[in-house]
């Protein structure tokens, strides 16, 4: 049987396990973030993305990440006090983890199989983007230079409209 996305279960930064069974049925779009990153002001366009679809069902997931050049050297808590201060963001954010290398998370290795980039299966940098389907099987990524607002027309396609 295939893997799907709510299968995943992950650690939010609140300390929580975050699983993503709770979304099944729900597009969802997961990004790997960074405060310290050039693409950071891209958390502005995410919450909009969340308020504008959220109530027809998009689920926005942060996934904070400290491979690409240390610019993540928060703590969760940090991390989620930055977001909410300087961007106002209000979706869930995960604890920070890895998504590349031996020590990525089964999540992205899961979705880095599902989907190709530049690099191949590897993520190129902060703010790589997944859209996955209702069925939490189809995949679509978006390089970190996709303004989130360019999301909506395969966001819209994903809610079924």
């Amino acid at each position: 049987m295939e893997t799907t996305l709510y299968e995943f279960k992950v650690r939010a930064a609140n300390g929580t396990d975050f699983d993503f069974g709770a979304l099944r049925g729900r597009p969802v779009l997961i990004v790997n973030t960074a405060s310290k990153c050039g693409f950071t002001p891209q958390y502005a366009g995410l919450e909009a993305l969340h308020q504008k679809f959220k109530d027809r069902g998009l689920a926005v997931i942060a996934a904070p990440c400290d491979q690409f050049a240390h610019q993540e050297p928060g703590t969760d808590e940090e991390v989620v006090q930055f977001c909410r201060r300087n961007f106002g963001v209000t979706f869930p954010i995960l604890s920070k983890l890895e998504v590349n290398g031996p020590g990525a998370h089964p999540l992205f290795v899961w979705l880095r199989k599902k989907t190709r980039g530049l690099l191949g299966d590897r993520i190129q940098w902060n703010f790589t983007k997944f859209l996955v389907s209702r069925d939490g099987r189809t995949v679509r990524r978006y390089s970190p230079t996709t303004p989130p607002e360019a999301l909506e027309r395969d966001i819209l396609s994903a809610l079924g409209d």
